[in-house]
């Protein structure tokens, strides 16, 4: 009798090699933004879509801070229109960097989204940055 994994069969390989291969498209992980992120000169923009107060808390380093609701085109002027922007929120439990790469898209800018979030990044080892607060 088969069981809840086998009951439907496995995509042929094409095709499971073509819709994995396309998830590369749309998305990164947390170790190749944090090894891309150590280049002397990053091909991208890191952006922490989460709240103002979250961000202070914690965030990637290097990271912009610009919440998933205030992605709007008179701010994204400040980065050339070929730009790759890599978002991320809270983790796999929040849906605010899709909510931030659908905007991004609908502006005609290109986007990955960071798979696992602040969680993925922590559950990596890799540190994050506070803001900075005069004492």
């Amino acid at each position: 009798m088969p069981t809840a994994v086998t009951r439907t069969p496995a995509a042929p390989s094409a095709l499971a090699l073509a819709h994995f291969e396309a998830g590369f498209a749309f998305e990164t992980d947390c170790w190749d933004t944090h090894e891309a992120m150590a280049q002397p000169d990053p091909d991208f923009v890191v952006l922490d879509v989460r709240s103002p107060a979250l961000y202070e808390r914690g965030h990637l380093p290097g990271a912009v801070s610009l919440p998933h609701g205030k992605i709007i085109e008179s701010r994204m002027a400040a980065w050339p229109a070929d730009t790759l922007f890599v978002v991320y929120c809270a983790g796999p439990h929040c849906n605010g960097a899709a909510r931030a790469a659908v905007r991004l898209a609908q502006l005609g800018r290109p986007v990955k989204l960071m798979a696992g979030g602040v969680t993925g990044w922590l559950d990596e080892g890799f540190p994050l940055e506070e803001a900075y607060s005069p004492a």
